[in-house]
């Protein structure tokens, strides 16, 4: 995946240099426009990511939108409006760990809300799930969704309880389909050309988990999140246990809204028989 490309015309891409597990070749930083420019997503905070986001800007960055506050999205937010002056846009950081808190909007967004300049329109789209303040946009021009964390290329995300929601997250996954969008430009990864089926498979892929949750519970009911891993994600290797439970729990607490399942002294049970 190359570090810059130019995907469409006024829509090019730098993938910041902080490749990982949970990051796959690194963050996607998205520039729009070319006479003024709106910054999606800078990142982490790398010099040498926030001097090339200005250096291939070759034109006045003037909004900065961040779709989320987790770390590997919006720390470089701050600086970069400090180089440049650009305004910050996006939602409040929620409480909890994993928040990047020196994040201050200067225009707190809501769903709908857009951003109009000479060259292109985009629209705010509330997809809470992978966390509570996250934004997709929507490039009217394009039909293009730029998605952060919400749908991502080559993997599934991870939703941490108790910011995250798997209930909140499947609503919003089905929101999207409902837009139609011709392409996805995600957080991570490569363009995806073909949103339905990728969406339709996301969904099918976490209610199947969800009924794996539901069969361990049944079959060994008392058992606390930790203690189901196993049981539910037998086709995941043990290094990433530990992200494993706080999705196996996320499900855990769906089911439960959904009446299904219930918890005391965090051991899961399920509600009927």
């Amino acid at each position: 995946m190359p570090a810059y490309s130019e995907l469409a015309p006024g829509i090019r891409r730098l993938v910041a240099p902080n490749p990982s597990m949970m990051t796959g070749p690194g963050t996607n930083t998205y520039l729009l426009g070319s006479k003024a420019l709106a910054v999606l997503d800078p990142g982490p905070v790398i010099d040498r990511h926030i001097d090339t986001i200005q250096a291939k800007a070759a034109a006045p960055i003037r909004w900065i939108l961040v779709t989320h506050t987790h770390p590997d999205h919006s720390p470089a937010a701050k600086l970069l409006a400090k180089a440049t002056g650009a305004s910050l846009l996006g939602m409040r950081a929620p409480r909890g760990a994993h928040q990047d808190t020196t994040f201050a909007a200067d225009r707190l967004l809501a769903d709908g809300d857009t951003l109009e300049t000479d060259e292109f329109l985009i629209e705010a789209v509330h997809t809470p799930g992978h966390a509570s303040n996250h934004l997709c946009y929507l490039h009217r021009g394009m039909n293009w969704l730029f998605t952060g964390d919400h749908v991502i290329d080559g993997s599934t995300v991870v939703i941490d309880p108790p910011d995250g929601d798997m209930k909140h997250y499947l609503q919003s996954l089905r929101r999207v389909k409902e837009l139609r969008c011709d392409a996805i430009a995600p957080g991570h990864g490569e363009i995806i050309h073909d949103p339905d089926r990728l969406i339709d498979w996301i969904i099918d892929h976490r209610l199947k988990r969800e009924g794996k949750v539901e069969a361990a519970v049944a079959a060994n009911p008392g058992l606390t999140a930790r203690e189901l891993v196993p049981h539910v994600y037998i086709d995941v290797d043990k290094k990433l246990y530990g992200w494993a439970e706080r999705s196996l729990l996320a499900h855990l607490i769906k089911l439960r809204d959904d009446g299904i399942a219930y918890c005391a002294a965090e051991r899961w049970k399920l509600a009927r028989g």
